[in-house]
């Protein structure tokens, strides 16, 4: 029976179920679990594929959602991507990968550019945003949710969390074991990452709970490893025995720059990261990172697009995912001071 040229109406028949009940299931809105799973082995064993340009043309739209970020290659965006396909994908959905660049105005742009009608819907994390960018999004032809800061006031899903709380754990981290003159790597302060670090960087240092030194800030040109080396380098002629990073991306900077320069890494220089990203858990030594939940960010992101799309949700909704600090060997020699923090294999 097996052949490229199946029809809808034999995938029903084969699977026993209407044709309309067979239609929803493909398409992923309306059927059951189980209704989806008889009808996709149904349309397998046909070898069926559905014509997505015949189903686009009959329902006015693509099937198409794009996912809009700064730095393709940043691998917190890879884990927010690959959540963000399983939540979208059963419902019929393509994802569209898109690089805004670290330019705002290409940011606005590519908001702009959405009345061309080449997606349902748009997922954006921008490193930068402001009023220009806010009232692009209000505008845009197609539904927008914002993974960073809180738009809700604008009424605009967004999904984000609490950096600022995550620098402080790593700062209390890095205290409790011992270090006694704690610096600060950061990105470009114009950034919302940026911003959020360096003003939870600021606060747990404030705090009369911190007992310890300062060895200062240094702000790296991007939020990548060839940045990080070279403000590393800097950060480290104040001496410091403990680095806060503010992405994973810098801190193997640092590791790298405390190499170039003799160090040990956790013995001489302790170093955390943030985002937990599968790079920092492979990396030697492992990184010590704070998790800010990027895969779950993704899927909750997803989750609102599905409500604006099936156009049964309220807009302005907002979610926020808390961090969590992942403990590992570029803080403590875990072969000594075994932890139940990291919880990778979890």
């Amino acid at each position: 029976m097996t052949s490229q040229r199946a029809t809808l109406i034999q995938v029903a028949e084969l699977a026993g179920v209407s044709l309309a009940s067979t239609s929803r299931a493909l398409h992923g809105t309306g059927a059951s679990p189980a209704m989806v799973e008889r009808v996709r082995a149904a349309a397998a064993e046909l070898g069926y594929s559905p014509q997505m340009m015949g189903r686009s043309l009959r329902m006015k739209r693509t099937f198409q959602v794009a996912f809009a970020v700064a730095d393709i290659g940043n691998p917190v965006y890879t884990e927010m991507l690959t959540a963000l396909h399983g939540v979208l994908a059963p419902h019929g959905y393509r994802v569209v990968v898109m690089s805004t660049g670290d330019s705002l105005s290409s940011t606005i742009d590519l908001v702009r550019s959405l009345d061309g009608g080449f997606v349902d819907g748009m997922i954006i994390s921008p490193l930068r945003l402001d009023d220009t960018f806010v009232s692009a999004v209000e505008k845009a032809a197609v539904p927008v949710v914002v993974i960073g800061r809180s738009l809700a006031e604008h009424g605009i899903d967004s999904v984000s969390t609490d950096s600022a709380g995550g620098i402080a754990l790593a700062v209390e981290h890095l205290v409790a074991t011992g270090r006694r003159r704690i610096g600060f790597l950061n990105g470009p302060l114009d950034t919302t990452p940026g911003e959020a670090r360096q003003r939870g960087f600021d606060a747990a240092t404030a705090s009369p709970s911190f007992g310890t030194e300062v060895a200062g800030t240094q702000v790296a040109d991007d939020f990548t490893v060839a940045a990080g080396v070279a403000a590393a380098h800097r950060l480290l002629d104040s001496a410091p025995d403990a680095v806060v990073a503010a992405n994973d991306l810098l801190a193997i900077g640092a590791i790298r720059a405390a190499g170039e320069r003799g160090l040990t890494v956790p013995g001489d220089l302790a170093v955390t990261g943030m985002d937990d990203t599968e790079l920092g858990r492979v990396f030697q030594p492992s990184l010590t990172s704070v998790s800010l939940g990027s895969g779950r960010r993704g899927r909750l992101a997803a989750e609102l697009m599905l409500g604006l799309l099936d156009d049964d949700a309220e807009r302005g909704r907002y979610l926020l995912v808390g961090p969590e600090l992942m403990v590992r060997e570029s803080s403590v020699d875990t072969r000594r001071h075994p932890t139940t923090t990291d919880k990778e294999d979890a």
